[in-house]
């Protein structure tokens, strides 16, 4: 049985103490409660970066620009309705100061405390890779 493919991206902003910021999905939607890196959907027609640069300023209030997003890798799991492919990137400069528009909550961690946190099945395989760059 063929999955439709869901095409987000996400952005693990790091800050000038080498932590990343994490955001906490709202209870009672899907992954509620979850921890995860912020970003969001890819709309038809645009491209990865430019979501992303949207979705940081709808959820966190921040802006910044293409050549600020690094690709670091890509996450590829199947969930039970679709399967997920999310090219993430780090972003270490961007304007204003994250507030939680759409999650419950945000926090800034250092790579290694990242396993504390429950977080979707996408993002847990990321871990490993932010504890190499940072």
């Amino acid at each position: 049985m063929s999955q439709s493919i869901l095409l987000v991206v996400a952005c693990v902003l790091v800050d000038a103490d080498r932590r990343v910021l994490i955001a906490q999905r709202p209870p009672g939607g899907s992954m509620g409660g979850l921890w995860e890196f912020p970003g969001g959907k890819v709309e038809p027609g645009e491209t990865p970066e430019a979501a992303l640069i949207r979705e940081l300023e709808e959820e966190l209030g921040v802006s910044t620009k293409t050549a600020c997003l690094a690709p670091l890798s890509f996450a590829s799991h199947s969930y039970e309705k679709f399967h997920l492919l999310m090219p993430v990137y780090v972003c270490r400069k961007w304007q204003g100061t994250p507030e939680p528009r759409e999650h419950t909550a945000l926090k800034w961690v250092r790579p290694q405390a990242l396993r504390d946190y429950p977080m979707p099945p996408a993002d847990e395989p990321l871990i490993a890779a932010l504890c190499d760059l940072l």
